[in-house]
């Protein structure tokens, strides 16, 4: 029979497991095999600037939590795995696809997104989605745009009255 101290320790992982998974707006499964201990560092320090955390659970105990909480990533969880945790949707994504840009051992298996699992062809797309600041900017140009050609088109006119 199994040691019950080792089957508290496992079910207190289990139960951290799936706080992390609820509290989170965002996970992201990676594979970090093949990694440096100085580019985890690197990818540790990019994550935690990006209000992320990141950690490494066995796939067992990972099955078992997110059974708990009816997430499907059984076809995810093959091979060593890390988990990032993130309070932003895209943060842990956009860190990773581009540490992954420079870091050909990284690689991505699925991410939970808005409360659905994503595969890594969805996860690039994500990446892609410039930030909220870079989208406010975007919105801020966008508006900005008419009111520069009218005032362009304005001084014009004004220009070919005064030639008359």
């Amino acid at each position: 029979m199994a040691n019950t101290k080792i089957i508290e320790q496992k079910a207190t992982v289990v139960s951290e497991i799936k706080d992390n998974f609820a509290n989170a707006k965002s996970a992201v499964l990676f594979d970090y095999r093949g990694l440096t201990v100085s580019e985890v560092t690197a990818l540790r320090r990019a994550l935690r600037e990006a209000d992320s955390s990141y950690k490494v659970y066995k796939n067992t105990l990972t099955k078992r939590a997110v059974d708990e909480l009816n997430i499907d990533l059984d076809k995810y969880l093959e091979g060593p795995s890390a988990i990032s945790f993130s309070s932003d949707e895209l943060a842990p994504v956009r860190v990773l696809s581009d540490f992954a840009k420079d870091h050909e051992a990284l690689e991505l298996k699925a991410g939970i997104i808005e409360g659905k699992v994503r595969d890594a062809a969805e996860l690039k797309k994500y990446a892609a989605i410039p930030s909220r600041e870079g989208l406010l900017t975007m919105l801020a140009g966008g508006l900005m745009q008419p009111i520069r050609n009218l005032a362009i088109c304005l001084d014009l006119y004004a220009k070919k009255l005064e030639e008359k």
